[in-house]
């Protein structure tokens, strides 16, 4: 089952909404009576903590400001004035002639205040660094002409940048480039996540995403959003690793997991997928592989089961000779070579929960999906799922509705990997990982990340289809955060099999830690 919630912190950070979304919410807040600028002013005040703490005065006294016409400028012009009144030298690009409301009292204030206040773009550019403050969630059409050539010198001037909300120009929804984008250092998401910052082709223009939390209601997201969102942000506050164990239990009631792996051209990738297994705290682990490698692998994972398998004489798994119902789940798929489709075919047609990943979804292209008894959870890559789903391919790149779309047409729990990982169930919940790093993008960590997946069902046991969409969200954030685990102590050339198997183990020391004190 998936975890409570914990504090009111954690579970606002799990939300992730649309433009259309969290205009719905702030419209509920606005019509209970919670006055646009009283809001704006305990925004911008939250902000301008922020960026203090990110550049000092000694850091940085000058401060350029950009200014849009609506709301996003008008807490733009707030930051400014508070920064002015705090000792910082502030000047505001402002070249918009028509604007809100409220936001242009605050240009008027912040111009009697003394602080620059024009459509000239040169001041700014002369400041140490930047606030971004042009356009927020919601914006749809391209930016053109005199604005977008403004956009290219911000870039190109290499000042450090802080977005507010997002980075103006990319589209809230998809993530897109509408024209032109601020490329941001840091962008501080207002309230709730938007998004359009968690996908892949948004990350060279968010930098650093934080998100500032105003204290929106509950009720009222639950109100747009539903008590259990359908998009998730999973993070360590919903994340849930089997830690919490029965003093009294023993090695079967910790899941016995089959994983189904390797050939002598990719022996490693059995030994990969075992240590991601061992690293989930399995209770029992059987390794299938071609017979020749049976000496081998024993001497690597001593406590795995290994079985030797009949084989081919390329040195593949021929046939699994083995009873599949013993098993609580199986993995299937790493380094079994593209010649799989007899083993994937066995594995298919048991009831048992299945991870396929690999040469194990490259054999499902192959075969063409059909109908199976027990639940599956596909983990392609981009290559691998262009394979599996190119009717999908052709209609969207939106890589978050590819894999909901791939979960709807096969009634399988898809998690896409990518930069920024996603997982789609067919009920229409999906999950997003906010954070990984590039050290991951290399062999062999997908061999790890489906062994811990495998390990992970094998212990929970989950029936719900959502319930395997959170364990396979789970599995990604856990092992993304291992990768940032092992870039710490190792940097981002020495992430490899095994240092990615002690960064889980060391996630898992740290979220001990962190239950230990909330005990």
């Amino acid at each position: 089952m998936q975890p409570s919630n914990g504090p009111m912190g954690g579970m606002r950070d799990r939300y992730v909404v649309t433009a259309a979304q969290m205009q719905a919410i702030e419209s509920r807040v606005f019509a209970a009576g919670m006055p646009v600028a009283a809001l704006m002013e305990k925004v911008a005040g939250l902000i301008t903590q922020r960026v203090m703490a990110w550049r000092s005065i000694a850091q940085g006294p000058r401060v350029g400001i950009l200014a849009g016409p609506g709301h996003n400028g008008g807490d733009a012009l707030v930051v400014a004035r508070e920064l002015h009144l705090r000792g910082y030298q502030v000047a505001v690009y402002l070249p918009f002639e028509r604007r809100k409301e409220l936001t242009d009292r605050h240009a008027q204030y912040a111009a009697s205040l003394g602080i620059e206040v024009s459509p000239d773009l040169a001041p700014v550019l002369a400041a140490d660094w930047l606030v971004d403050g042009l356009f927020g969630f919601g914006l749809e059409r391209p930016i053109e002409g005199a604005l977008a050539e403004a956009i290219d010198q911000v870039n190109n001037s290499g000042k450090p940048i802080v977005s507010i909300d997002l980075p103006s120009g990319l589209h809230t929804d998809s993530g897109a480039v509408l024209g032109k984008a601020i490329r941001s250092t840091l962008t501080l998401c207002l309230g709730l996540w938007k998004r359009g910052l968690l996908l892949d082709r948004a990350l060279d223009w968010v930098g650093q995403a934080e998100l500032i939390d105003f204290d929106l209601p509950l009720a009222d997201i639950q109100a747009i959003l539903g008590p259990d969102p359908q998009l998730n942000r999973i993070t360590a506050h919903l994340a849930q690793l089997p830690l919490n164990r029965s003093p009294a239990t023993h090695k079967y009631e910790q899941g016995h997991l089959l994983v189904v792996a390797g050939s002598a051209v990719y022996m490693g990738a059995a030994f990969l997928a075992a240590l991601g297994a061992r690293s989930s705290g399995v209770g029992m682990l059987t390794v299938a592989v071609p017979a020749s490698l049976k000496p081998w692998l024993v001497a690597q994972i001593p406590e795995a089961l290994v079985v030797a398998c009949p084989e081919t004489d390329m040195g593949k798994i021929a046939r699994v000779d083995l009873d599949l119902a013993r098993y609580d789940a199986i993995a299937c798929g790493c380094g079994l070579t593209r010649e799989a489709t007899p083993i994937v075919q066995a594995v298919w047609e048991s009831d048992r929960p299945l991870v396929l990943d690999a040469d194990g979804l490259n054999a499902l292209a192959q075969l063409g999906w059909r109908d199976r008894q027990g639940p599956v959870v596909l983990t392609p890559h981009w290559g691998e799922f262009q394979r599996l789903f190119p009717n999908l391919v052709a209609q969207t790149s939106d890589r978050l509705e590819l894999a909901q779309r791939a979960a709807q047409q096969t009634g399988a729990i898809v998690l896409l990997k990518g930069a920024r990982t996603v997982v789609a169930e067919p009920g229409g919940q999906s999950w997003m990982v906010p954070e990984s790093t590039p050290g991951l993008a290399r062999g062999g960590s997908g061999d790890v990340l489906a062994g811990l997946l495998g390990g992970l069902v094998a212990q929970a046991r989950p029936t719900a289809l959502t319930d395997w969409g959170y364990w396979a969200a789970t599995a990604a954030w856990w092992h993304a955060q291992a990768g940032i685990q092992a870039v710490q102590d190792r940097s981002i050339l020495g992430v490899n099999g095994a240092s990615l198997a002690d960064g889980l183990l060391t996630v898992a020391r740290q979220q001990t830690q962190a239950l230990e004190k909330q005990s």
